[in-house]
């Protein structure tokens, strides 16, 4: 696989493998700052770089490549920190990547899957077939959505949530958009949004790294 970056506190209680969004890699400040909250929250992260943001390109690679690249970089996790609770997910394309290998095949020891903002479907088209496959994974998934995400109208995906049942959870952050940023009227901060964010992520990788 292509580069990777673990972040990892002295005493993991999980790690989770962390894929960037289509426009951006894993050296994104947003990816960063993730990486940095959920270690001193005693997760360890590990992010990689799909092929085609390695090469320079902005074309996506097919869903066969992707799919190959979550692969690798959950068994270089599982490599880096034996024995370490594992879950995987990411930032948009990352995370419907994520899913996608996962409805495919079961991600070897995955326990589940965090999604940072859901691409449910593309800018001003609304449709929630992008969330067909969401029905033949099997883990846990928390969705963590901005409620003005453009990528995700919330009318359609709290269907999907609630059709998926206990195995899917969803955390709103009002008015945050697809990137979580929130305007000033909301009364919060984007770095606000972040730590909130960032507390429901690593509490529910928490509980479910405490399952047996």
């Amino acid at each position: 696989m292509g580069p990777a970056l673990l972040d990892s506190p002295n005493d993991p209680i999980a790690c989770y493998v962390l894929a960037h969004g289509a426009g951006a890699g894993m050296n994104h400040p947003f990816m960063a700052a993730i990486a940095k909250g959920l270690a001193q929250r005693r997760i360890a992260t590990l992010r990689y770089q799909f092929p085609y943001m390695d090469k320079g390109s902005k074309r996506p690679d097919v869903p066969k490549v992707a799919h190959a690249t979550v692969r690798e970089a959950v068994a270089e996790a599982a490599k880096r920190l034996p024995g370490i609770p594992l879950f995987a997910g990411g930032k948009s394309f990352g995370g419907r990547m994520t899913s996608q290998a996962q409805a495919l095949e079961p991600l070897h020891a995955v326990r589940g899957l965090a999604f940072l903002g859901f691409p449910l479907h593309a800018a001003g088209k609304p449709s929630d077939e992008r969330a067909a496959h969401l029905d033949d994974v099997e883990v846990p998934m928390l969705f963590l959505q901005g409620t003005k995400d453009d990528l995700a109208d919330l009318s359609l995906l709290r269907p999907v949530v609630k059709r998926l049942g206990r195995r899917a959870t969803l955390e709103e952050f009002e008015e945050a958009n697809h990137s979580f940023h929130v305007p000033a009227r909301s009364g919060r901060s984007d770095a606000q949004v972040m730590e909130d964010l960032l507390d429901r992520l690593a509490r529910w990788i928490g509980a479910g790294s405490s399952t047996s």
